[in-house]
């Protein structure tokens, strides 16, 4: 079967490691199913595969992503929870958490397998390009929102770098939910996006905000982390998935978070609920994630190279037909 996989690792330049062509059809293991993939979205942590961020050389090739909507054996349409082991399920008790492709083939594929377990219905109001966006970025918004930060309908929240995948997920879902949403991004066109999509107001980098904020959303890291920490009320939560601009701030504003009581909260993924809970949100509300791009399948190196250039708002899905 045809797919995008990784070959190699190379940590500074990753998607020399990346390769499309035929490989084998998945392994059958008891307690798992095959899924035909229809549509699947990029997320970074395909590009962190490259450079060999939990994925070890032993365990390539390896085909790459975490993201799908499909049809199962039996022909229903489905989206797949793309944590494996959280539960046991498919994988036994003892085997710790991982990412699929982190020990097991990814999505970029004409098929999958994964464990039973591991497969939610696909609400018929999304399409496969939408809900093959969810799993991983938006179910990352949904968490850092709802359960770390405990924001509230009225509360207001800060989403920093405008135009990634979890950062659009976030402004999204929270002007849906209620939120007074402020965002960020060095780009003004990513600026005004992210007014359309329903932040209050978009700003520079670093700009003083009309009010101090009741949550942060954080993924850049070292280049917001000062400002995001600025930003919050006494007693508000600054939540952290990832830090695509380093994980070493120069200042990491220590006096303020203990002085202002402040709260920083890591954040990773999302459980199977709380993707269902996800999926019935976007069904019920007619939020919908922002597709920057579909493609075919077979230039999937495109959609690599517009991720790794950050020339994007939203998410890059990838179609098998």
């Amino acid at each position: 079967m045809f797919a995008a996989y990784a070959a190699r690792i190379d940590r500074d330049q990753p998607l020399n490691g990346l390769e499309l062509g035929e490989r084998p059809e998945p392994e059958v293991r008891p307690g798992w199913t095959t899924v035909t993939v229809k549509a699947a979205s990029l997320n970074h942590h395909d590009l962190w595969s490259l450079r060999g961020v939990g994925l070890p050389e032993e365990k390539l090739p390896m085909i790459l992503g975490c993201d799908a909507a499909g049809i199962d054996e039996d022909g229903n349409e489905v989206v797949l929870h793309s944590v494996i082991g959280q539960t046991g399920h498919g994988v036994g008790p003892d085997e710790p958490r991982s990412i699929l492709t982190e020990r097991y083939q990814g999505t970029f594929a004409e098929r999958v397998t994964v464990p039973r377990w591991n497969v939610l219905p696909k609400p018929k109001e999304l399409s496969f390009e939408e809900a093959a966006c969810l799993p991983t970025a938006w179910l990352t918004a949904y968490r850092m929102l709802f359960t770390n930060a405990g924001v509230r309908p009225g509360d207001s929240v800060l989403v920093q770098g405008a135009g990634g995948g979890v950062a659009t997920a976030a402004i999204a879902l929270g002007k849906a939910a209620g939120l007074r949403v402020f965002a960020t991004s060095r780009d003004e066109e990513k600026r005004k996006r992210a007014v359309e999509l329903g932040a209050v107001e978009a700003f520079e980098p670093g700009a003083r905000l009309p009010q101090r904020v009741d949550a942060v959303i954080e993924t850049v890291g070292a280049a917001t982390w000062s400002h995001s920490v600025k930003s919050l009320r006494p007693g508000g939560t600054l939540v952290i998935s990832g830090a695509t601009s380093g994980d070493r701030p120069a200042h990491a504003e220590l006096t303020r978070i203990f002085f202002l009581e402040l709260k920083v909260v890591g954040s990773t993924m999302g459980s199977k609920d709380e993707l269902e809970d996800l999926l019935s949100f976007c069904a019920a509300t007619g939020v919908r994630p922002v597709v920057d791009e579909v493609l075919p399948l077979d230039r999937a190196r495109e959609g690599f190279e517009r991720m790794a250039s950050g020339e994007l708002f939203g998410k890059i899905v990838l179609k098998t037909s």
